[in-house]
């Protein structure tokens, strides 16, 4: 197995992106607390923990929490929306606490589309900033998570051609599909996409970076939508390799351990060879419809045969 362990250690943000489904609220983790997390993460025979919120750079331990890592040589992952590493002191700052794996969300190569989505009109700007600070420090590996979304599901294979032309350093990408739920998509449903809104430009996204011999991975994506590619769905992997996922909500869920990843399945689901290993559709028929989902005729040994033998860095 290997399992990730996830810390929001903050629930502040200095954006409000438009499909966010951890919405900020003011109050952050003390530090304390956050150590004995990480150590029983470790203890527990994890192996790493993800920092994220909110917006993670917000807190003022987070360089603190940087430097626990390093002592106990556990391997850490900063989930962020950029903008604060844009500022190139306080990146480096990072870097001397031992800052070593960052994940970047970016949701579009478009400016006026990237500030749209996250209400930030210097968005753009300051990941850029921010991919060119880190373009300074190769031995920190970076990766990019993109939600897709309706107003980027047209774009999806132009956001990684320009990454990779502009950024070829950056080691891996993940797409999420949009997650509805208790989030401020209820304020905005308009960026709710189809599964065929974004099925053609996915497609080409990963042919792309497969060509590229670059690492990628997709959750909340049917099978179905993904079937060349089967192997790199979040959610197969661990439901073959048995993963878990443990998160810890700054707000009333508290610690979460979820080891069931299974969402909606439509009746057509029962004669699909990859029913046992595909989540199927999150939401289904409240905000996505089991009309988009057909059944697929591959062969699921070779899937999990894929996955069993993927490398360590490719699950991370």
């Amino acid at each position: 197995m290997a399992n990730l362990g996830y810390l929001q250690i903050t629930r502040r943000c200095n954006q409000k992106c438009r499909f966010c489904s951890n919405p900020e609220r003011e109050v952050t983790m003390k530090y304390a607390d956050g150590e004995k997390y990480i150590k029983k993460l470790k203890k527990s025979g994890y192996i790493g923990v993800l920092f994220t919120g909110g917006e993670p750079t917000i807190s003022e331990y987070l360089p603190r929490f940087i430097r626990y890592c390093g002592e106990i040589h556990f391997m850490h992952k900063l989930i962020t929306n950029g903008q604060k590493l844009a500022d190139s002191d306080y990146l480096a700052m990072l870097v001397e606490s031992g800052l070593k794996h960052v994940c970047l969300s970016f949701h579009s190569c478009k400016p006026d589309v990237q500030n749209y989505l996250s209400q930030n009109e210097n968005s753009y700007k300051n990941l850029v900033h921010a991919l060119n600070n880190l373009s300074e420090y190769r031995d920190i590996v970076v990766d990019i998570l993109t939600t897709i979304n309706k107003f980027n599901a047209s774009h999806l294979s132009d956001n990684v051609k320009f990454l990779m032309e502009n950024y070829p350093f950056i080691h891996h990408f993940s797409w999420n599909n949009l997650d509805p739920r208790r989030n401020r998509t209820s304020q905005y449903p308009e960026v709710i996409p189809t599964l065929r809104d974004f099925e053609l430009e996915l497609k080409l996204a990963m042919d792309y970076l497969h060509a590229s011999k670059k690492l990628f991975q997709v959750e909340r994506v049917p099978l179905c939508y993904m079937a060349e590619y089967a192997h790199l769905s979040t959610e197969t992997r661990k439901i073959v390799k048995d993963d878990e996922r443990i998160i810890h909500f700054l707000d009333e869920r508290g610690t979460l351990v979820w080891q069931d990843y299974m969402h909606g399945k439509a009746a057509r689901c029962k004669i699909c060879t990859v029913e046992s290993i595909c989540a199927g559709l999150i939401e289904m028929d409240t905000y996505y419809s089991s009309d988009e989902l057909y059944p697929l005729f591959i062969d699921k040994d070779r899937i999990v045969a894929r996955v069993m033998s993927a490398s360590r860095a490719e699950i991370e």
